[in-house]
C-alpha cells in the first residue's frame, strides 16, 4: 500500500481490466499504479461530500457526530455523494437522514478543497437550504440535533464547518 498525490492510501495490487500485478510508475506527472501487462492507469477518483446551511429564526441546524474522527462535536448536516447523485440531492438527503427535516437546497454557498482526515472527503460541496417538512429528531451518524445562535455555537467539528460559518 502507498500513498496516492492527494496523502490518501491507496491499495491497488491487480489490474481492474486484466487481473495483471501493478507496479508503481511515473504517469501523468505522477506516482500511479501501472498495469504490468495492459498499462492501465489506475487514477484515484477524490471523496466528494455535500453539505447544508438550514436557518431557522436566526440559528443554525447542527447535528453531534457518534463516530470518530471529532465524535461528541457538532456540524453542518453533511454526508458523502454516492456515485451518479447529484451533490444537492445528496445533501438533502443527508440532512433528512441525521435531523429528520426534508428541506429543499435553495443556492451554492462554497466548495472547499482539504483532506481533514483519512476517512474524510477530499472536496465538500455547501449549500443553503430551507425547511420543508419533517420534525426535528437525531438520525444517522448522530445522536444530537438542535439550532443554535451564532454567537452561542457548541464546540465545532471539522476546519471547513467554522470556515462556513465564519462566513455568516
Amino acid at each position: 500500500m502507498s500513498s496516492d498525490a492527494t496523502g490518501a492510501e491507496v491499495e491497488v495490487n491487480f489490474c481492474q481490466r486484466c487481473g495483471s500485478p501493478m507496479s508503481w510508475q511515473e504517469r501523468s506527472g505522477r506516482l500511479r499504479p501501472v498495469c504490468t501487462e495492459c498499462g492501465w492507469i489506475y487514477f484515484p477518483d477524490p471523496k466528494v461530500a455535500a453539505a447544508v446551511l438550514v436557518e431557522q429564526e436566526g440559528r443554525i441546524l447542527l447535528v453531534r457526530r457518534t463516530s470518530e474522527p471529532e465524535r461528541g462535536k457538532w456540524t453542518l448536516p453533511a454526508g458523502f455523494v454516492d456515485a451518479g447523485e447529484d451533490p444537492a440531492r445528496a445533501a438533502e438527503r443527508e440532512c433528512l437522514e441525521e435531523t429528520g427535516l426534508n428541506v429543499q437546497v435553495n443556492s451554492l454557498i462554497d466548495v472547499l478543497y482539504g483532506l481533514e482526515h483519512p476517512r474524510g472527503a477530499h472536496i465538500v460541496i455547501f449549500y443553503r437550504a430551507g425547511i420543508v417538512s419533517g420534525s426535528l429528531m437525531p438520525g444517522d451518524d448522530v445522536d444530537g440535533v438542535d439550532f443554535f445562535q451564532q454567537d452561542h455555537l457548541p464546540p465545532l467539528a471539522f476546519h471547513t464547518t467554522h470556515k462556513i460559518l465564519n462566513r455568516l
